[in-house]
């Protein structure tokens, strides 16, 4: 009967579920449970001294270098790398924090801040939202030590991320918000990376606001973010937040589908080339496409649109739950036998038994 009105309305079965599948409690995925260790263990160095001997003292470079390494594997969506990453890098930088004096030391904590807000974005898009949060509380920390107030700003674009994926959007809305908010008097006169990072808040801030129903502020928001891409003229990569304007563009997408109005999705999306974003960013912006197409009912593209996603992050779509949602919705779409591509693409990201397993 779902499937019958979801079709009428032209709208997934989710938004008529009584028990949608985002509120169930995520798999605790081996990365989380590795970070989650580590922030444990740092979070008992607290209770050491303030500065440990500094004979044979950490290496920054080398920091800096696990530090990228650690953004391009968030960016890449390579989870099970990460977790062997993370854990190892977070307890070095802690301890840089604690051995080093001086410049070396206010340079360890930014690395630090840098270091946890990789760490907070990889937990946020696996749904572990309690890791997440501490993560992003810690860069912000960091980030005052360090005296980046715009780092530390970026700290609360991760814990917008943070929990919005704990489905507190609530919460997310006012912390993305409050932190544009705080950077808006500063946007005229300031340099481009605080104007990149007020937009980056208010693209997030749209996003965060459809989903919870305040279609007026995610327009405002989205408005102001098209300001800012006007503003700096070119894709960015400042914080790590890859905003410019071909990212405003990816997120105009994921607004419309968020409001239901899937023609104006696919509109948004056709002249988008999203070619210069990490893959991460790209598949997302599959993964909306798909998501139009579901809600028009066009199994076909839906599927096809998830495949390419798919062949760039394979991690990130096989442990989406919105993935699996999708194609259990467009499997119980099928009235006649199941399109083999999808029967397929249900066996790969779990909601139909592999016979091969």
């Amino acid at each position: 009967m779902l499937t019958e009105v979801a079709g009428a309305l032209n709208v997934p079965v989710t938004e008529l579920s009584p028990d949608p599948l985002i509120q169930a409690e995520p798999e605790d995925h081996p990365a989380a449970r590795a970070v989650r260790d580590a922030l444990i263990h740092t979070g008992a160095l607290g209770f050491t001294v303030e500065r440990l001997p500094s004979d044979n003292p950490p290496d920054l470079k080398e920091l800096h270098t696990r530090a990228g390494r650690a953004w391009d594997l968030t960016h890449a969506s390579s989870y099970l790398e990460l977790a062997m990453l993370l854990p190892g890098l977070i307890m070095d930088t802690e301890q840089a924090t604690r051995r080093l004096t001086g410049r070396d030391r206010t340079a360890a904590f930014s690395q630090l801040a840098h270091v946890y807000q990789a760490t907070a974005a990889a937990m946020a898009k696996l749904r572990q939202a309690d890791v997440a949060w501490v993560a992003g509380d810690r860069s912000i920390l960091a980030a005052e030590r360090a005296g980046q107030p715009l780092l530390a700003a970026a700290g609360m674009f991760r814990i917008a991320h943070a929990f919005l994926s704990g489905n507190r959007v609530e919460d997310a809305l006012r912390t993305a918000l409050a932190a544009a908010d705080a950077l808006e008097p500063q946007v005229v006169a300031g340099p481009p990376e605080l104007v990149a990072l007020w937009g980056a808040l208010n693209q997030v801030g749209a996003v965060i606001a459809t989903r919870a129903n305040e279609e007026e502020i995610a327009r405002q928001r989205m408005r102001k973010a098209e300001e800012a891409a006007a503003r700096v003229g070119e894709d960015r990569n400042d914080f790590e937040t890859e905003f410019g304007p071909t990212n405003v563009a990816l997120h105009a997408v994921a607004v419309a589908v968020e409001l239901g109005d899937a023609g104006e999705a696919l509109r948004r999306a056709a002249p988008v080339d999203a070619s210069r974003l990490s893959v991460e960013r790209r598949g997302r912006f599959l993964l909306d496409v798909a998501r139009a197409y579901a809600q028009r009912r066009k199994t076909a593209e839906a599927v096809r649109a998830i495949e390419e996603a798919e062949a760039l992050t394979p991690e990130q779509v096989r442990s989406h739950p919105m993935v699996r949602e999708m194609v259990r919705d467009l499997l119980r779409g099928e009235r006649r036998r199941v399109n083999p591509e999808l029967r397929r693409l249900a066996e790969r990201v779990g909601v139909l038994p592999n016979p091969q397993s």
